[in-house]
């Protein structure tokens, strides 16, 4: 990779994984040369706000490289939050509204409740496989920007990144 002056490396990842990990594991890179949009684990949609933010920063910021590295969400701790959420008796109307409204009202939507759209759907390595294809297919995204998709391995295990 080529880090002139100019040019700029962008990382998409989990809010759970911190910029400093990611210049430990990546030689070359400084601060001055990174950018770095967080996010909970979300499918890139190829019109949704954090694709717009992608395009918008690549273009703005003279981004010559991306790395989509999403870490593995942990279910367990997704589910006491929904369990929470599903016990406060103040959103339980607005839930089922909702859920209403997902399943009738709304056909664009993949997920059928709104459950299934605070899970998140799929979030393993297909998913960062799918959102780096979206950003790498998109029409706005100048052709010469490369698109890795990372592997991130927890806190716990291996300390470094695994390039795919």
């Amino acid at each position: 990779m080529n880090t002139d002056e100019k040019k700029k490396v962008l990382f998409v990842m989990g809010l759970e994984q911190g910029p400093e990990r990611i210049l430990n594991q990546m030689s070359g890179l400084t601060p001055d040369h990174i950018l770095v949009m967080q996010t909970y684990g979300a499918v890139i949609e190829p019109f949704g706000d954090l694709m717009r933010d992608i395009i918008l920063a690549v273009n703005r910021d003279n981004v010559e490289e991306i790395f989509v590295a999403a870490p593995e969400v942990d279910q367990k701790n997704v589910k006491e939050t929904l369990k929470k959420m599903y016990a406060n008796q103040e959103l339980q109307e607005k839930i089922q509204t909702l859920d209403y409204l997902f399943k009738n009202c709304k056909p664009e939507y993949q997920n059928t409740s709104i459950r299934e759209w605070l899970e998140g759907g799929k979030t393993s390595a297909n998913s960062k496989q799918t959102n780096a294809e979206v950003i790498r297919n998109h029409p706005l995204l100048p052709s010469n920007v490369k698109v890795t998709e990372v592997m991130m391995e927890s806190e716990d295990q291996s300390k470094m990144a695994k390039l795919i």
